[in-house]
């Protein structure tokens, strides 16, 4: 079932600019997020792709992971031990109320200029075992490689939130 929508939640268009603040200010590559959250098992379910997501761009891409979880503290390293990979890590719901998120997991790429260009899924199948649609995949091969000013375009299963709801991330 599709994440219900927050009451008070504000919509943010695809190709709006993101100001994140300073966590991104000196970021001169396009930036993937990963909204997560340790108790969630959806999340849980797609460490695996998200590390392979950060092995496989992490020269062309400014990885971060942003934590949503209101019942357990955890720390920097823990969560980049569970991804196998030294990136910036924060705990700032204020960043997913920006890019337009209200669920976990999700994925945001935003562009060089900070736009943003993806929100959504990372795979239509909990283990993201459908190569077929690796949404979040797919729109970063898509923003390396436009020629154009052009989004890429998507079904629902790619840009409607499944998974945990915010603030509390419950099921």
């Amino acid at each position: 079932m599709p994440t219900p929508i927050p009451k008070n939640y504000h919509a943010i268009a695809m190709g709006s600019k993101i100001d994140l603040g300073p966590c991104c200010a000196f970021d001169n590559r396009p930036i993937f997020i990963h909204f997560f959250n340790p108790e969630c098992p959806c999340s849980r379910f797609n460490v695996p792709h998200v590390s392979a997501l950060i092995k496989k761009y992490g020269d062309q891409i400014n990885f971060k992971i942003v934590v949503l979880n209101k019942q357990k503290n955890f720390t920097i390293d823990e969560i980049q031990q569970k991804f196998d990979a030294k990136i910036p890590v924060y705990f700032d719901e204020a960043i997913a109320k920006k890019c337009g998120v209200f669920s976990t997991p999700q994925a945001v790429l935003l562009d060089q200029s900070h736009n943003l260009y993806y929100r959504g899924n990372y795979n239509k199948t909990r283990y993201c075992t459908d190569t077929k649609s690796n949404y979040a995949q797919m729109a970063i091969d898509s923003l390396l490689g436009r020629k154009d000013n052009h989004n890429p375009s998507f079904n629902a299963l790619a840009l409607r939130a499944y998974g945990c709801s915010l603030p509390k991330c419950t099921k």
